[in-house]
């Protein structure tokens, strides 16, 4: 067995740069990302950690230009009902003034899912917490975050969408839960400020704010 890596200092401060570089973007150039890059991108998201090894994330490349546009429209009409339910007139003219993601221009639109029904890992770890079979899956696709921002890519993570609707559209087998809708593909201006508090949104809390002891 070869013997572990030793991280160097500077391996440790460029990590500390990839992880505050990490962000979700919603603009993106329209320049195609290299089929061997998706490739690998996809495998790195295959090393996340996984509940009894079970490793259930199911990755669906949307390449069809009609389902794009399906997709699009029904995102699009989310956050118009989103956005009309917010009491506040201020906030509200706030959220229709945001770029909520990238589905009609980005490169590649990746959906990811959750098979719950998979018997790999034998239920390991999930008997009294099945939930944590999705954790998972957002363990991948933090996995696949920083792997593309690595490479100079950058990742969004659409969350206005609703699961039902998405996995109908796909046409995905029952088990599979949705999780994620994700645009990839090379940022037109890369921030490492998130854009939500470049634009006054919501502010990045004080590091120790999350933080407490018992």
């Amino acid at each position: 067995m070869p013997p572990p890596p030793r991280f160097t200092p500077e391996f440790r401060d460029d990590l500390a740069t990839l992880l505050a570089w990490r962000r979700d973007v919603r603009r993106f150039r329209r320049d195609p990302v290299g089929e061997d890059v998706v490739a690998q991108l996809l495998a790195a998201a295959q090393l996340a950690p996984s509940v009894g090894n079970s490793q259930p994330w199911r990755f669906v490349r949307v390449r069809s230009a009609p389902l794009r546009e399906a997709l699009t429209r029904h995102v699009d009409g989310e956050a118009a009902r989103a956005g009309g339910a917010m009491p506040d007139p201020g906030r509200r003219a706030a959220y229709a003034a945001l770029k909520l993601h990238g589905l009609d221009h980005a490169p590649e639109v990746i959906a990811v899912f959750c098979d719950d029904e998979t018997e790999i890992g034998g239920g390991l770890g999930a008997a009294t917490m099945p939930q944590t079979r999705e954790w998972s899956v957002v363990m991948a696709i933090h996995t696949l975050w920083l792997a593309a921002r690595a490479k100079g890519l950058g990742l969004g993570w659409v969350s206005i969408a609703d699961p039902a609707a998405v996995t109908a559209l796909l046409d995905v087998p029952p088990a599979w839960n949705f999780i994620a809708l994700l645009c990839l593909g090379e940022p037109e201006e890369p921030h490492v400020v998130p854009e939500l508090e470049r634009l006054g949104w919501q502010a990045r809390l004080d590091g120790g704010a999350n933080v407490s002891e018992r």
